[in-house]
């Protein structure tokens, strides 16, 4: 009978004693804020006809609501000797390929017209720039993930260290 239990999983953080060599959070600009703040607001002219007071509660809700859903969606991007963690997957570094940044122009052509429909995807509208980190691994159909990132150069440079 075969086995049925689950494949061992790669922790989401690192062991202890395992140094960083890269982190990144990507953060919402501050237009997704003013943004958050504007549809917020929107509350006040839902509620302002049963009373002011409810208005601003309302817009004081729905910002905190938006607020805890822009904080808990931010995804991180971490670099340590072992694993490479984009959001929600974690890939050990033995099967990172080559990797390669792209801003303006190019960056918006990998989000779109040359995005393979198998690639993992970590992008954020409000970053332009993203790195293309090509996934080596013969089990895996991913052939590459597609991550935002302000710093591109240094995600680069820290997936180049092995």
């Amino acid at each position: 009978m075969p086995d049925s239990s689950p494949p061992a999983s790669v922790p989401s953080t690192p062991s202890t004693g395992t140094a960083v060599i890269y982190r990144e959070k990507l953060w919402p600009n501050a237009w997704i804020w003013i943004i958050a703040a504007g549809v917020s607001a929107a509350g006040i002219l839902v509620f302002a006809p049963i009373s002011m007071a409810a208005g601003f509660t309302a817009a004081l809700v729905l910002f905190a609501i938006i607020t805890v859903l822009l904080v808990l969606s931010t995804p991180v991007i971490m670099v340590t000797a072992d694993t490479l963690t984009v959001g929600r997957a974690t890939i050990e570094r033995r099967f990172v390929g080559a990797v390669e940044h792209f801003e303006a122009g190019e960056a918006t052509a990998e989000r779109g017209t040359r995005l393979n429909g198998l690639a993992y995807l970590c992008i954020r509208g409000w970053i332009d720039p993203v790195v293309k980190i090509e996934i080596t691994d013969p089990a895996d159909r991913t052939p590459y993930w597609l991550a935002s990132t302000r710093h591109p150069d240094q995600l680069t440079a820290a997936l180049a260290r092995r």
